[in-house]
C-alpha cells in the first residue's frame, strides 16, 4: 500500500507536460483573421495590417497601415504575453483601438495561432 502512495504522490507532483502549441492548426484559427488580414509571400496591408514578422514587432509599426493612436502609442511589443493577451480581448488589451474583433475564448486557440504567426516572416 505505501508504494502504492507513494508512487502516486510521485505522479501527482510531477508537472504536467507542457502544452506544444501547433502552428498547422494555427494556421485554421488564423481562418477567423483572414477577413482582415493576410500572411505569406506577397501579403499586403488590407482591412488590418499584414502580419508577417508580427512576434516581436512593435504595436503599430507595420508599414503603410494606418492605425489608430492608441495603437500607435500603447508602447507595447508584440511578443507572446502580449499576443495573449490582445486575441483574447483587444479592446481590454488597448482601449481605443479600432480592431473589430471580440477576441478568441479558447486558449489552445490563442497558442496556436501564436505559433502560427511566428511561422510567417520571422
Amino acid at each position: 500500500m505505501r508504494k502504492l502512495v507513494l508512487a502516486v504522490t510521485m505522479i501527482a507532483a510531477m508537472p504536467a507536460a507542457a502544452y506544444a502549441a501547433d502552428a498547422e492548426a494555427g494556421k485554421a484559427v488564423f481562418g477567423k483573421c483572414k477577413a482582415c488580414h493576410q500572411t505569406g509571400p506577397g501579403a499586403k496591408n488590407a482591412v488590418g495590417p499584414h502580419l508577417d514578422g508580427v512576434v516581436g514587432r512593435a504595436a503599430g509599426a507595420a508599414e503603410g497601415f494606418k492605425y489608430s493612436d492608441a495603437l500607435k502609442n500603447s508602447g507595447i511589443t508584440w511578443d507572446e504575453a502580449n499576443l495573449k493577451e490582445w486575441l483574447a480581448d483587444p479592446k481590454k488589451k488597448v482601449p481605443g483601438n479600432k480592431m473589430v474583433f471580440m477576441g478568441l475564448k479558447d486558449e489552445a486557440d490563442i497558442d496556436n495561432l501564436i505559433a502560427y504567426l511566428k511561422t510567417n516572416g520571422q
